[in-house]
């Protein structure tokens, strides 16, 4: 484990009542609060706490004969290099989002990737949902006809709760609400789509802080579909999302994190809810990916093609909304 903040601590908690098929051998974690926070998770279930070495490089060499995989969780700019050093180390990689912040880190992981022959996982929880995986391949086997539009949107009390933390340092978040709550919304609709993007169009509003509070943004893909994205984090109440997909011979509605699944079919009013196996979580989904029982439903590929399209909507909105071909930037 790279990483023992709040997010790791939720993950640990779906691990640790995962025991007969994971051991956390050793964890990386520079911030001593965090990692007493992870003891005190441990022994709170009567269970030693795996030792922390702050330092990844010597991490890699002393415990390195002894792992199988590492499960990063740390700030997004970190994200490339310590993936990079995992999987030249020989790791399986399950990478919290967003993958990286930029499309020039995605191709480097992809090459690392190829070149080292290991897999790499990206931890959303939407991609890796058995919800979106059966939306996908409704829509890739065309039961609703031609994919005409996606409107995704999410919002949160996200700006108060995370003012002075990494989170709204740009340097470190390589966004804000847009790229944090919000790169749920960019991979699900990224993933839903299945294809390229080719132009965006983006307006951004800080709220007085040094990152992207609330975004907007227009994209139109490939084949000519619209898609529209809408983040607000200065909203009341916890996160959450809506996402509807428009098609020919019907419509879709779901979450950006999985969280639902129904379809409405052409000639029917009602909508009816798909049934699908539940999920223990993103952990669970990697360990079936590693077995070869499920094949990856988040590869970097599918980080590439975010990463294009974050690229974009940041070069736009520095522009006020000019529009910008993908992949230009």
């Amino acid at each position: 484990m790279i990483g023992c903040g709040r997010m790791a601590r939720a993950h640990i908690r779906s691990m640790l009542a995962q025991q007969d098929t994971t051991q956390v051998v050793v964890v990386s974690e520079p911030a001593a609060a965090a990692y007493e926070a992870l003891v005190a998770q441990y022994e709170e279930v009567g269970l030693a706490a795996p030792p922390n070495e702050p330092d990844l490089d010597r991490l890699l060499q002393t415990y390195g004969s002894e792992l199988d995989a590492a499960f990063i969780i740390t700030p997004h700019a970190y994200h490339y290099a310590q993936t990079k050093a995992c999987l030249e180390a020989g790791l399986d990689v399950l990478l919290e989002k967003p993958m990286v912040v930029n499309a020039q880190e995605a191709e480097g992981l992809i090459e690392a990737r190829d070149r080292t022959g290991k897999l790499l996982v990206v931890a959303f929880p939407g991609s890796l949902s058995p919800r979106i995986r059966t939306a996908t391949a409704m829509l890739r086997a065309g039961e609703l006809g031609e994919l005409l539009t996606i409107h995704g949107m999410t919002w949160e009390h996200w700006r108060t709760p995370n003012l002075g933390t990494w989170r709204q340092v740009p340097e470190l978040a390589g966004g804000g609400f847009f790229f944090d709550t919000g790169a749920h919304m960019l991979n699900t609709i990224a993933d839903l789509a299945g294809e390229e993007f080719t132009e965006v169009a983006a307006w951004f509003d800080n709220r007085d802080t040094p990152v992207e509070i609330i975004g907007v943004a227009m994209a139109k893909l490939a084949s000519g579909g619209m898609v529209t994205f809408h983040a607000c984090g200065d909203a009341g109440g916890r996160a959450r999302s809506d996402v509807r997909v428009a098609c020919t011979l019907g419509n879709l509605y779901t979450g950006i994190w999985g969280e639902k699944l129904a379809v409405q079919r052409w000639g029917n009013d009602d909508w009816f809810d798909i049934e699908v196996p539940p999920s223990l979580g993103v952990w669970q989904q990697f360990l079936a990916v590693r077995d070869g029982t499920l094949e990856n439903p988040c590869p970097p590929e599918v980080g590439l093609r975010m990463a294009r399209l974050w690229d974009a909507i940041r070069a736009s909105a520095a522009q006020n909304g000019q529009p910008v071909c993908v992949g230009s930037v």
